[in-house]
C-alpha cells in the first residue's frame, strides 16, 4: 500500500460530556416508556378502540411516532426545552386513556416516574454543583491575609 501511512501519534479520544442525574434518569425512564408506549400502540390496534371511521392500523402509527418521539428526546435531554417536552408526552400518552383506560395507567405510572427524574435528578445537579464549587473553593490557596 504506498502512500499509506500511520499518524505519527494517536489520537487522543474526546473526554466524554458529564451527564447530570435529572438527564441520566430522564433518559432511561423514556427509553423504557417508549417500548410500552409501543405496545400500547398495538394494543390500540388489536382492539380497534379507535372511533368509528378512523382506520384501526392508526393505533400502530400513533403508538411508533408516540415512542419514537420519546427516544429522540431521550437522547436530547441535555436542553432544557427536552424535559418541558417530555411533559408533554406523559400529557399525550395520558389523553390517550380516553381510548383505552389502561394507557392511563401506564401513563400515571411513568408519568410518575418521569416527575421523580426530572424533579429529584435537578435536585440532585444543583446539590452536585454546589458541592464541586465547595471544593474548587477549598483548593484555591488562601491570598486574604497577603501570602
Amino acid at each position: 500500500m504506498a502512500g499509506v501511512t500511520a499518524p505519527a501519534t494517536p489520537a487522543t479520544p474526546r473526554p466524554r460530556r458529564a451527564r447530570g442525574a435529572a438527564e441520566s434518569l430522564g433518559s432511561i425512564v423514556l427509553v423504557f416508556e417508549s417500548m410500552v408506549v409501543f405496545l400500547g400502540g398495538l394494543a390500540v390496534y388489536g382492539l380497534k378502540v379507535l372511533p368509528e371511521g378512523v382506520p384501526a392500523w392508526w393505533g400502530i402509527v400513533g403508538g411508533t411516532v408516540l415512542a419514537v418521539l420519546m427516544l429522540l428526546t431521550a437522547g436530547l435531554l441535555r436542553h432544557r426545552w427536552a424535559i418541558w417536552f417530555g411533559w408533554a408526552l406523559q400529557a399525550i400518552l395520558l389523553l390517550g386513556g380516553f381510548l383505552l383506560p389502561a394507557l392511563a395507567v401506564v401513563g400515571l405510572i411513568f408519568g410518575g416516574m418521569w416527575a421523580y427524574a426530572t424533579i429529584k435528578g435537578a435536585s440532585l445537579d444543583r446539590r452536585n454543583a454546589r458541592l464541586a464549587a465547595e471544593a474548587g473553593a477549598a483548593d484555591q490557596p488562601d491570598t486574604a491575609n497577603g501570602d
